[in-house]
């Protein structure tokens, strides 16, 4: 990336540069409301891996795209969502509720495909993708998982197939954990008998911890 024409190299911006926190995990885990929560007790922006318009592109891409033109369709988004990233944390922390982590792991896991394959198409790209300060990777029990589920107004493809699907949880689940494994910002975050508030709070603490060192 460093040897592309001007056209195609990030953006920069003048100034500090605020905290970006990534939640990463399996649908239905809770992140979503886990980045409200920490959006607001942090005064950060906050966004979801795929910002529109790719959100309301990600339907049609995932029921008619094959696995490689799908996989381009979440590299878009990301690439988009760091361009998006640059310029918010330039005024304040950002939270994204999903990044780099879950286009690895959602898509290796739901083509059969290894971690590491996914991460040598990703590789060409990281110096345009914004790296996070901290990925806060969060677990839960199956059973804390089915009863968060099952409150979830706003069911989606994704949430379903994770308990239809033969073996898409245990998948999801060791490629994120897989993933972490390698991610030098990573926090394994245990959710269960934990509110958002008692997590976000969790959160902001290791947030100033590491800005002390």
């Amino acid at each position: 990336m460093t040897t592309t024409p001007g056209p195609y190299q990030p953006l920069t911006h003048d100034g500090p540069r605020h905290p970006f926190i990534v939640l990463e995990g399996v649908s239905g885990i809770g992140k979503s409301t886990l980045a409200r929560a920490l959006a607001m007790q942090l005064g950060a922006s906050s966004l979801h891996t795929l910002p529109r318009p790719h959100a309301d592109w990600s339907k049609t891409a995932n029921s008619g795209l094959r696995p490689l033109p799908q996989f381009a369709f979440y590299l878009s988004g990301a690439l988009h969502a760091s361009d998006r990233i640059r310029e918010c944390r330039a005024i304040g922390p950002v939270v994204a509720d999903r990044y780099i982590s879950s286009v690895i792991a959602c898509h290796a896991a739901v083509h059969r495909v290894s971690v590491e394959t996914v991460q040598g198409l990703l590789a060409p790209f990281h110096p345009y993708l914004v790296a996070p300060d901290l990925t806060f990777y969060l677990r839960c029990s199956q059973a804390t998982l089915r009863a968060r589920l099952a409150t979830k107004t706003d069911l989606k493809q994704d949430d379903t197939d994770l308990l239809t699907v033969p073996d898409r949880l245990a998948r999801l689940v060791a490629n994120f954990d897989r993933v972490a494994g390698t991610d030098p910002s990573a926090v394994v975050l245990d959710t269960d008998d934990r509110s958002p508030d008692d997590l976000a709070r969790a959160i902001r603490a290791h947030i100033e911890e590491s800005q002390a060192c």
